[in-house]
């Protein structure tokens, strides 16, 4: 089965130009299609997963404003304004944090559309269950986060698979897997699983947090255009066997990381 993990960004970049992040997570066929920040608004990307052939569970995490795909386009040739790790970035504006000066001033000229933000598991395999459970939210965060846990139907039967979108370091991430251990605790351990997102943390951080885990596929996915860092994972804990994988540019602020992974017979 191919997984694929998609940060899309609400299908805009740090401007609010439109992306093709959507489009070219599809493109890698996944069977299994994890993707923190989906949106859901005029463009809605559930729909297009549905229509696609795909099913699973949006986890609607907060109201949120993007820049409309009509809007007069920036000219700036970075992905994002420089300052926007300061300032704020200018394409998307989520959570009940109040806007930055510089944000206030860039939406007198933006025409923006409201929708809703969040994570989304998607699967073209048949899928046995799948539910939400609530991770909290760290003092510093914008966003109330969650794992969205389901178990699918594989050729060597039932697989596990948990998407999550974790909090920054800065923010206290160390809390947060520490919440996520303990959902992952309650899993059959003889049950082959998979357990993917964007994790807001380098691997050595997850190998150390997550014991247990294994990372499947080393790739940098972020930032885009010029990867440095791996911030997106797909680890498993069972009998899984490694048919490669990589990481490909679709538009957004991170890579889509995708594997190619198959259950070991026992």
């Amino acid at each position: 089965m191919r997984v694929v993990i998609s940060n899309l960004h609400a299908g805009v970049d740090g401007w609010g130009r439109p992306t093709e992040a959507l489009t070219s997570a599809l493109a890698l066929e996944p069977d299994i299609l994890i993707c923190p920040e989906l949106w859901r608004g005029d463009e809605d990307m559930v729909a297009t997963l549905t229509a696609a052939g795909y099913h699973g569970h949006f986890a609607d995490l907060t109201g949120a404003r993007r820049v409309a795909p009509h809007s007069p386009p920036a000219s700036s040739r970075r992905w994002q304004p420089w300052t926007a790790h300061l300032t704020g970035e200018r394409g998307i504006y989520y959570g009940d944090r109040p806007l930055t000066i510089f944000q206030r001033r860039t939406q007198v000229h933006q025409r923006l559309e409201e929708g809703r933000w969040g994570l989304g598991l998607y699967t073209r395999l048949p899928l046995l269950s799948i539910t939400t459970v609530p991770l909290g939210r760290l003092p510093r965060e914008r966003v109330t986060r969650v794992a969205i846990v389901a178990r699918l139907e594989s050729d060597h039967g039932p697989v596990s698979v948990t998407a999550v979108h974790g909090a920054h370091l800065s923010h206290g991430s160390p809390l947060w897997f520490a919440r996520l251990r303990r959902v992952l605790a309650t899993f059959d351990p003889h049950e082959p699983a998979i357990l993917g997102g964007d994790f807001n943390a380098w691997t050595p951080v997850v190998r150390i947090l997550l014991p247990g885990w294994r990372p499947q596929v080393r790739a940098r996915t972020w930032p885009s255009p010029r990867p440095h860092s791996q911030i997106d994972h797909i680890v498993t804990r069972g009998s899984w066997r490694s048919g490669g994988g990589g990481a490909v540019d679709g538009g957004s602020d991170h890579l889509a990381l995708y594997a190619d992974l198959t259950v070991e017979s026992s």
